[in-house]
């Protein structure tokens, strides 16, 4: 069949047009030009001096202070990250007490008496409603007002002592992240699980916040760190730490007190109880030997105590009108607990260390 004249006509008519198409079509795009910022991007950045940068981070920490910003503290973090794996263990131990230093000045705030009874208030209303808005924000120094707002930055936040005061200070997380993948076994143990065993405080205005159960966990794990690591650093620290959780579990605290008067089991907080009997079946433990003893213990009569256990108390003891200071005593003694304190200068329940 042949096409009328017409249509060849027209068909002639578009071939150039068609071919052009056709090439067009072929033909690769021409790229588009990088935009500069990309452009910077792509370029190969140079490496960083690691050399110099470690040469430099001791003098960048003890820069740090109470007018830098979260942002200054966190880059040198950063920095210590690069660094910490590339020196030795002695070298560690002096930055970690640098580190120790820098948030010491980074998170010291000068107030007046007024100004630090507006922060003790405005902080504690804001540890126990976050959301509420407060009224008195301006009355806090600007350095208060800067912290308040960055909390949470940097390892910073809000913590109670133990006394009852909120304050500022850094996390025991930080020790754990920073420093702690990089040293050696022994000291990443102890520093990842006191930071864990910190991160909530252990006591407040000398009442445990911990349940008998958790502080027979905690008397343990340092007693087994002490097995597994006898040549740590550490190892004074893991051991007040192990004699503090057994006169948690045996003795209490003055507002946590396990007993009144430890006359016999009924006197004890069923709690503590039940778990002192537990632990007593352990096996190969010190602690379970003296959880033996504490329910041999509460079998004596008076009498017999007075006997077999040869303590007295002090004059000022005497004066102290406790009628469960000589039970005290007395336990402590046969069980051979430490005659450790809540007001010791040692901390070892704010962070991942002891200071």
């Amino acid at each position: 069949m042949t096409l009328p004249f017409k249509m060849l006509l027209s068909a002639k008519q578009y071939l150039p047009l068609i071919i052009f198409i056709f090439l067009l079509g072929c033909q690769k795009p021409e790229p588009e030009p990088v935009p500069k910022q990309l452009e910077k991007q792509l370029q190969q950045e140079e490496p960083v001096d690691l050399s110099l940068l470690c040469k430099n981070i001791e003098k960048n920490m003890l820069a740090i202070d109470a007018d830098r910003t979260t942002f200054a503290l966190e880059q040198v973090n950063q920095d210590l990250k690069l660094c910490l794996p590339l020196s030795t263990f002695e070298e560690q131990k002096h930055l970690l007490t640098l580190s120790n230093q820098m948030y010491k000045n980074f998170l010291s705030v000068e107030r007046t008496a007024s100004q630090q009874t507006a922060f003790e208030n405005y902080a504690f209303d804001l540890a126990q409603h976050p959301t509420v808005q407060q009224n008195h924000f301006e009355q806090l120094t600007l350095r208060d007002q800067y912290m308040l707002k960055h909390k949470g930055q940097a390892y910073v936040e809000l913590f109670d002592s133990g006394k009852g005061q909120l304050n500022y200070r850094r996390s025991p997380e930080y020790l754990a992240r920073i420093f702690a993948p990089y040293m050696p076994e022994a000291e990443q143990a102890f520093i990842e699980n006191l930071a864990a065993q910190n991160m909530q405080p252990v006591w407040v205005k000398q009442s445990l916040m911990i349940e008998p159960h958790e502080i027979v966990v905690r008397a343990l794990f340092w007693e087994d760190y002490l097995k597994q690591y006898p040549k740590s650093s550490y190892r004074q620290n893991a051991e007040y730490l192990m004699h503090m959780y057994a006169l948690f579990l045996f003795i209490g605290t003055p507002a946590s007190p396990v007993s009144d008067n430890f006359l016999n089991s009924y006197a004890v907080q069923s709690s503590s109880l039940d778990e002192i009997e537990k632990l007593a079946q352990l096996k190969n433990s010190a602690l379970a030997v003296q959880a033996g003893k504490f329910l041999q213990f509460l079998q004596l009569s008076e009498e017999q105590r007075i006997k077999h256990i040869p303590v007295q108390l002090s004059p000022s003891e005497q004066g102290a009108k406790n009628e469960n200071l000589l039970a005290q005593k007395q336990l402590k003694h046969y069980l051979g607990l430490k005659n450790l304190s809540l007001s010791v200068p040692r901390d070892c329940f704010s962070d991942a260390i002891c200071h």
